[in-house]
């Protein structure tokens, strides 16, 4: 196979950007479409919230005590993400298609458009923007967990670059892990750093780690500029913002580990940590 037939394999052609009613959501679609313009790929902005919900103190009757009633969606946020929408166009940005999830609930209709696109563009949830609300509080991490498309989230807060020209890769020998370098390659392409942390048990399995890693990078043709290791077990997401932070990381690219699946979403410790934590984008891919 040529290099020009692997950039091809490895190249970003569709994004799909979540939109809501939140100030973020800007910030959001601004990245989205940069990615998109240096890509050359198809966007696709979708607004994807759930209706409100009005709850009833008083039961209607003694076969439904505790119901409550579905409102519409919240026409004043479809309205905020729609003006986005045409105002970046309007600045010329390139143009994206306009989505709305029309009685599907938030998670399962995004995970739909999702699985069919190269690159999904989130947000980090933010606890004080009260507009973020009428997205499910696992929004993130179900559509990475149930999709299993490249994610990269956005934080609520600091900035976010199309091109991040330093990139912090972390590596151990594990299925997702393995994923995300590979999801990340049209991003470490343009980037003048790489580095790569690796958490294992002892240093003899983080330098076997780091050399497998390095091996696979450079058959791709990206060139480690620098290896760490001896992040602590116990808190390796904390290590792993504060060395992200120590080398101006501009983008972390890490794989999305969920434990289990039940009534409600349990991540591994690190993905919880770094999705409710992290100050800088972050690529996942489960």
């Amino acid at each position: 196979m040529s290099s020009t037939e692997i950039g091809v394999m490895n190249s970003i052609q569709s994004i799909v950007v979540h939109l809501d009613g939140t100030q973020r959501a800007a910030t959001r679609l601004r990245i989205a479409h940069e990615l998109a313009a240096v890509h050359k790929a198809a966007l696709t902005a979708l607004f994807a919230v759930a209706p409100r919900v009005i709850p009833l103190p008083l039961p209607l009757s003694d076969d439904m005590p505790n119901q409550r009633l579905l409102d519409e969606i919240d026409s004043t946020h479809r309205a905020h993400a729609k003006a986005l929408v045409e105002r970046e166009v309007g600045t010329g940005a390139p143009a994206s298609s306009w989505e709305e999830l029309m009685g599907e609930p938030p998670i399962q209709g995004f995970v739909r458009h999702a699985l069919v696109a190269d690159l999904l563009v989130l947000g980090q949830r933010d606890p004080t923007d009260a507009t973020g609300f009428d997205v499910p509080a696992g929004f993130v991490e179900s559509v990475i967990l149930d999709s299993g498309r490249p994610t990269l989230v956005v934080p609520y807060a600091g900035e976010a670059n199309a091109e991040p020209r330093t990139v912090l890769i972390a590596w151990k020998p594990t299925r997702e892990s393995a994923r995300a370098p590979t999801a990340s390659l049209p991003f470490l392409r343009r980037a003048n750093n790489v580095h790569v942390v690796c958490a294992a048990e002892n240093i003899v399995e983080a330098r076997q780690a780091l050399a497998q890693a390095r091996r696979y990078l450079q058959l791709h043709r990206i060139a480690v500029a620098h290896e760490h290791h001896g992040l602590v077990a116990g808190d390796v997401a904390n290590e792993l913002l504060s060395l992200a932070t120590n080398i101006g990381a501009e983008l972390l690219v890490m794989g999305c580990y969920g434990h289990s699946r039940a009534r409600e979403l349990v991540l591994g410790g690190a993905s919880r940590t770094v999705l409710q934590s992290m100050t800088v984008p972050v690529l996942m891919v489960h």
